[in-house]
C-alpha cells in the first residue's frame, strides 16, 4: 500500500474566522482568490462579511524573485539542450555528457546562490535580509541534495572512489576547517591557539603537528611518528592505478600500525595526539567526543568512513548513514527534512528523495529538473504515475504551469510543456488561452508560439479577441486585418459594416492600403468581398474608367452581393456616370438600374407617426429618388438612341 502523506500545512488569512464564517474560493492558473461570506456556519447569517477584503493566494511565489529569475532562465537553457541531445548520447559519452549537465545545473544554483548571499549582506531593511539568508540556506541544501544525488545516481562511483566523491561533497560544503586554518596559522603561536587542535583534515593536521613540533621538544618525537603514520596513510587518488584488494591489505597493514602504536602507548603522555590516533583508528567515542566540530551528522559519516571503511560499497551505504545519524543525534532530537532526503538518497531510494523534495521545498525546479535529469539516466522508467503520466512529466508539468503565473517566465515554460509527450499539448492549450494580452507585441509572441505548433482554435481565439479589442478602440484596419488572420467571417462582416457605415457618415474610406491589398482574403465573406470590390470601384473611376465601374457598379447590385441598405448609396454613386458626356451605362442596364431603385423604393416600411427628423430624411430621399429617375430616364433616352443609331449604321 502506498505511504500517505501527512496533513498539508494550515494557511492562516489574516481578519478571517474560518470557525465561524464560509469561506468562497476560485481557482486561477497560477494563483487562487479567497474571501469571507456573509454566511455563518451556526445560527443566522449576517449580510455583512467580518472580513471585506479579497485575498490572492499564489501559488509559486518563487517566480517573483529577481534572483530566482536567473535561476529559472539559465537552468531552462540546460533543459533544452539536453532534450536535444538526447539521441545522440551513447556508452561512456552519454555518461560523460549527463554528468556534464549536472554539473551545470549545480554552477547555476551556487551563482544564484552567491548572488543572494551579496544581497543578503547589502540588504538594509532586516527583514529583506533574513528572507535572503533564508533563500541562501535553501539553495544550499538543494545543491548539497543534487551533488550527492551525482554521486550517486549519475556518476554511479564504486567503491574506492565513491569515498573521494564522498570526501569532495563534504568539503565542497563544510568550509569553516578553512577560515579556521587561516586563523590558526595567522596567529603569532599557532599551537597556543584555541583552535590549534580542531583542524581535521590529514594536510592541514600534519602542519600543525609540525609547529606543535618545533614549539615543544619533548613532544616533537611523538608529533614526528603521527605524522608519519598521517603521510603513510593508503589512500585511493583518482590517478591511482593500484586495485581495490591492494588498497584494502595496505590499509589493512597501516590500521594495524596505528594500534599498536596505541597500545604500546606511545602517546600516553599527550591526551590531543592519542584522540588524534583513536580518531585515525575510526574510533566511534573519539570521534563524537568532537561532535561539535562535525557541523552535521553527513560529516560525521564521512570521517567514519575514511578512518574505517575506505572501501565501502555503494550498497552498505545506508547501513553507515543510518547508524551515523543515529549516533550524531544521539536521540536528543529528531530528523530534520534535510537528513531525511539526503537518508533516502543513501538508500538509494529516487522516488522518496523526489517525493521528501516536492513537500519540502517551496517550488518545483527543483525536483522537476533532477527527475528530469535521472529520467535520461534511465533511472525512472519503471514509475508510472496512476492518474496518465509518469513522475517526469508530472513534475516538468507543475513546473511550467507555475512559470505561466509569470508575465514573462511563461515564454520558459512552454518549452518545458512542448517536452512533455502525453499531456503537455493539452496542458499549453489551457495555460495559453489565458495569457492576459495586455500588448499587441505580447499577443504576437503569443500567436507565434501557436501557429508554430498548429494550435488553430487558440489562433483563431487570440486573432479574434485582438479583433474586438481594435473595434472597441474604433482602430477598424487592425480589427479587419485580425478578423481575416482568424478566418472568422461574422467577424469580418461585422467590421466591414463599420467601414462601410464610416464611409456613408464620413464620404472617405479609412486604411486604404488593406482594403486595396484584401486579395483572396476578401472572399472569407460576402461583405468583405462587397467591401473590396465597392473599393476598386472607387479606384476604377478614380482612374476614369468609368465604362469599367459602371459594370462593376450594376454587376454588385445585381448579383445580390451589396446589402440592400446600401443599395442607395451606390444608386447615387451611378448618379455621375449617367451624368457623363459619353453614354456610359447601356440601356440594358439602365433597365437594371430603374428595377433595382423601383425594388428598393417599393419596399421600404411604413413608418407610423413621423417626427420632424424623419421628415426631413423622407424629403432628402424623395429628392434622392427623383434626381435618380430623371437621370436615369435622360440616360435611357441617350442610350436608346445612340443604340439605335449605331444598329442603322
Amino acid at each position: 500500500m502506498e505511504e500517505l502523506d501527512g496533513e498539508p500545512i494550515v494557511t492562516l488569512i489574516p481578519g478571517v474566522n474560518s470557525k465561524k464564517k464560509q469561506m468562497c474560493f476560485d481557482w486561477g492558473p497560477g494563483e487562487m482568490l479567497v474571501c469571507e461570506t456573509s454566511f455563518n456556519k451556526k445560527g443566522k447569517s449576517e449580510m455583512v462579511p467580518g472580513c471585506p477584503f479579497i485575498y490572492i493566494i499564489q501559488k509559486d511565489i518563487d517566480v517573483y524573485s529577481q534572483i530566482l529569475r536567473k535561476l529559472f532562465n539559465e537552468s531552462h537553457g540546460i533543459f533544452v539542450g539536453l532534450q536535444r541531445i538526447e539521441e545522440e548520447l551513447t556508452g561512456k559519452s552519454r555518461k560523460a555528457q549527463l554528468v556534464r549537465v549536472s554539473k551545470n545545473y549545480r554552477s547555476v544554483i551556487r551563482a544564484c546562490m552567491e548572488e543572494m548571499h551579496q544581497a543578503a549582506i547589502a540588504a538594509k531593511d532586516p527583514a529583506y535580509g533574513h528572507r535572503f539568508s533564508s533563500q541562501v540556506s535553501i539553495l544550499s541544501a538543494m545543491e548539497l541534495i543534487w551533488n550527492l544525488c551525482e554521486i550517486l545516481f549519475i556518476e554511479v562511483a564504486p567503491a574506492g572512489p565513491l569515498l573521494l566523491h564522498l570526501l569532495d561533497w563534504v568539503r565542497l560544503h563544510v568550509c569553516e576547517v578553512d577560515s579556521m586554518m587561516a586563523d590558526v596559522l595567522g596567529s603569532e603561536n599557532p599551537s597556543k591557539h584555541e583552535s590549534f587542535w580542531n583542524l581535521g583534515r590529514l594536510d592541514e593536521a600534519r602542519q600543525m603537528l609540525s609547529k606543535e613540533a618545533d614549539s615543544s621538544p619533548t613532544s616533537a618525537g611523538m608529533c614526528r611518528i603521527l605524522g608519519d603514520l598521517m603521510r603513510t596513510m593508503p589512500v585511493l587518488s583518482p590517478g591511482n592505478t593500484q586495485t581495490l584488494t591492494e588498497l584494502e591489505l595496505k590499509w589493512q597493514h597501516w590500521h594495524e600500525e596505528c594500534e599498536r602504536h596505541l597500545q604500546d602507548g606511545t602517546f600516553a603522555s599527550s591526551p590531543h595526539l592519542e584522540s588524534l590516533c583513536k580518531i585515525m583508528l575510526g574510533d566511534e567515542a573519539a570521534l563524537l567526543e568532537q561532535k561539535e566540530l562535525l557541523s552535521n551528522w553527513y560529516h560525521f559519516l564521512v570521517t567514519r568512513l575514511l578512518y574505517s571503511h575506505p572501501t565501502v560499497k555503494p550498497i552498505d551505504l545506508h547501513f553507515y548513514a543510518q547508524s551515523s545519524l543515529d549516533l550524531f543525534l544521539g536521540g536528543e532530537s529528531s530528523p530534520e527534512p534535510l537528513d531525511n532526503i539526503l537518508m533516502a538518497a543513501f538508500e538509494f531510494d529516487i522516488h522518496q528523495v523526489i517525493k521528501e523534495c516536492s513537500i519540502a521545498l517551496s517550488n518545483w525546479w527543483f525536483v522537476a529538473h533532477l527527475t528530469d535529469l535521472l529520467d535520461h539516466c534511465k533511472l525512472l522508467q519503471s514509475h508510472n504515475l496512476y492518474f496518465g503520466s509518469n513522475m517526469r512529466e508530472f513534475l516538468l508539468l507543475e513546473y511550467a504551469s507555475g512559470l505561466f503565473a509569470h508575465h514573462s517566465l511563461w515564454q520558459l515554460g512552454v518549452d518545458y510543456f512542448d517536452y512533455c509527450p502525453e499531456l503537455g499539448r493539452v496542458s499549453l492549450e489551457l495555460h495559453i488561452e489565458r495569457i492576459p494580452l495586455s500588448t499587441e507585441q505580447k499577443a504576437l509572441k503569443v500567436l507565434r508560439i501557436c501557429e508554430q505548433r498548429q494550435m488553430t482554435e487558440q489562433v483563431r481565439s487570440i486573432c479574434k479577441i485582438l479583433a474586438m479589442k481594435a473595434v472597441r478602440n474604433n482602430r477598424l484596419g487592425s480589427a479587419l486585418s485580425w478578423s481575416i488572420r482568424a478566418k472568422d467571417a461574422a467577424f469580418a462582416t461585422l467590421v466591414s459594416d463599420r467601414f462601410l457605415r464610416d464611409y456613408c457618415e464620413r464620404g472617405c474610406f479609412s486604411d486604404l492600403d488593406l482594403i486595396d491589398n484584401l486579395g483572396p482574403a476578401m472572399m472569407l465573406s460576402d461583405r468583405l468581398t462587397f467591401l473590396g470590390k465597392y473599393r476598386e470601384f472607387h479606384r476604377l473611376y478614380g482612374d476614369k474608367r468609368f465604362v469599367d465601374a459602371a459594370s462593376l457598379l450594376l454587376s454588385l447590385m445585381t448579383s445580390q452581393i451589396a446589402p440592400r441598405s446600401f443599395w442607395m448609396t451606390l444608386l447615387t454613386d451611378a448618379l455621375p456616370l449617367l451624368e457623363q458626356k459619353q453614354v456610359i451605362f447601356s440601356a440594358d442596364q439602365t433597365y437594371e438600374l430603374l428595377r433595382c431603385l423601383e425594388d428598393l423604393t417599393s419596399g421600404r416600411p411604413v413608418h407610423g407617426e413621423p417626427d420632424a427628423q424623419q421628415l426631413q430624411d423622407d424629403d432628402i430621399e424623395t429628392t434622392k429618388v427623383e434626381m435618380l429617375r430623371l437621370s436615369l430616364a435622360r440616360n435611357l433616352a441617350r442610350a436608346i438612341i445612340k443604340e439605335g443609331s449605331l444598329e442603322g449604321s
